[in-house]
């Protein structure tokens, strides 16, 4: 028996003689539009977004397995400078995990957009793990250096858990450009938490129990998320075979944006050095996370709250904003750290600071969607990261070469340098509507969508 529809839905009933129609439908206004008094509001962008099915499960995957993400390189430092009593030596190493990732995540990211998330992210993850562990036993038995050089970089097969979400929702939500605006938002958020989560978990666990208990756990959480994330197959995207468009490197646009996610990187990089660095300096080391976790703290904030608005143009005109108010912000830390010199004050000035990169890194992810050609979202998810990656090298050894040359407040100049060099290249080559087409010509034209 068919059923009535719930906004049509009217109840008829006798009392004596007369008959009797009672409305029991969602009461609206005189012009059209859905009541907005308490009892009858719409959902909000974020319940929206996850009542679609099957997205909480891949979401709570994803989570456990990006959380290792923060602690892998400060347990790879506390574990190995602890047993070997050698700083160089842990850098060095970690140096060389993030090279190897550098060369290897676009190749393991084309391979999972040519033949499925389930199919190669699982194999990459337990070949990643087996990595983690050797350099875990390497360390423990005091095995050769090279040995821990070899160890760590096996575990650049990583897959990108992010970019694989975000490429769930965008496969979710084509055509939805607000909604999907909520999801990159809601995904850049759990970015910050992760990284400010991950080091102070790992820091705890490598302290309270033994030095590589942080790797240790951090191998268990990865392997158990992406086991749970790729179990859910009702929302991975299909697999293209053959995509239809070229290199996403090679598209128009492409790489003015990953330049622009290289001096974002530079402005990480250089801020978690710098301020380390401030912190020993003012004679607090141990607070130096917690001041850093502010930071983060801020990015996540802002990160939901942009998510939870419509903003207003296209995220082209809308990035050299972001851009220009990050710049503005990181201001605030130099000021702090050259006219107080108070680790407090300079802790409220990178909460502020943070407010801006959430907002920046959301505009950049949706444009490097929107270039990216079809069938090889995940590749180019993952050269954005990878442009983040080498930018937070290179901004670690710009920042460190500042404090050690100059001083630490001086090194508080490198992330407005950075910032500074990202937003004039958005505003030269984005600047001009005519620059780049705002598709790439190889995108299908019905997967376009405003936004």
């Amino acid at each position: 028996m068919p059923q009535p529809n719930p906004r049509d839905a009217v109840l008829l009933t006798v009392t004596s003689d007369t008959l009797v129609a009672a409305d029991l439908g969602p009461r609206g206004r005189a012009d059209g539009r859905e009541d907005s008094r308490p009892g009858s509001r719409e959902e909000g962008p974020y319940r929206r977004l996850f009542a679609l099915p099957g997205t909480r499960a891949f979401t709570a995957g994803n989570l456990i397995a990006r959380l290792p993400m923060g602690m892998f390189s400060v347990s790879a430092v506390v574990m190995i400078a602890g047993t070997r009593d050698s700083y160089a030596l842990a850098g060095a190493v970690t140096a060389t995990g993030l090279a190897a990732t550098a060369v290897v995540a676009p190749w393991t990211a084309r391979l999972v957009d040519r033949y499925g998330q389930a199919r190669v992210a699982l194999p990459a993850t337990v070949f990643a793990v087996l990595g983690s562990l050797a350099l875990l036993l390497c360390v423990r038995h005091d095995a050769p250096d090279w040995t821990l050089f070899a160890s760590y970089a096996a575990t650049a097969t990583t897959p990108n858990t992010g970019g694989m979400s975000r490429a769930r929702w965008a496969h979710l939500l084509k055509g939805d450009a607000e909604a999907l605006h909520t999801a990159n938002s809601f995904e850049q958020a759990a970015d910050e938490l992760c990284f400010m989560l991950g080091p102070v978990l790992a820091a705890f666990l490598c302290g309270a129990f033994f030095p590589e208990a942080g790797t240790l756990v951090g191998a268990v959480l990865l392997l158990a998320g992406v086991l749970l994330f790729t179990a859910q197959r009702s929302t991975e995207p299909p697999v293209a075979r053959r995509a239809p468009g070229g290199a996403p490197f090679r598209v128009p646009g492409m790489r003015p944006l990953l330049a622009v996610c290289l001096a974002t990187g530079a402005v990480f990089g250089s801020l978690e050095v710098v301020t380390l660095a401030f912190a020993d300096d003012r004679g607090h080391r141990s607070a130096a996370g917690a001041v850093l976790a502010l930071q983060a703290a801020g990015s996540c904030a802002a990160g939901l709250l942009y998510g939870a608005i419509r903003p207003a143009g296209p995220a082209r005109a809308r990035l050299p904003w972001c851009l220009a108010a990050m710049t503005a912000l990181m201001t605030l830390p130099l000021l702090a750290a050259g006219l107080t010199g108070s680790l407090p004050v300079l802790a409220g000035t990178l909460l502020l600071a943070g407010m801006a990169t959430a907002p920046t890194m959301v505009t950049t992810m949706t444009l490097v969607q929107r270039y990216t050609p079809e069938g090889r979202l995940n590749e180019g998810m993952t050269l954005a990261v990878t442009g983040l990656l080498g930018g937070i090298a290179c901004g670690s050894a710009a920042g460190g070469w500042t404090v050690e040359h100059v001083s630490a407040t001086a090194g508080y100049g490198v992330p407005v340098a950075a910032a500074a060099t990202a937003l004039i290249v958005s505003a030269a080559l984005f600047g001009r509507s005519n620059r780049f087409p705002f598709e790439p010509s190889n995108r299908p034209a019905d997967s376009r969508a405003p936004h």
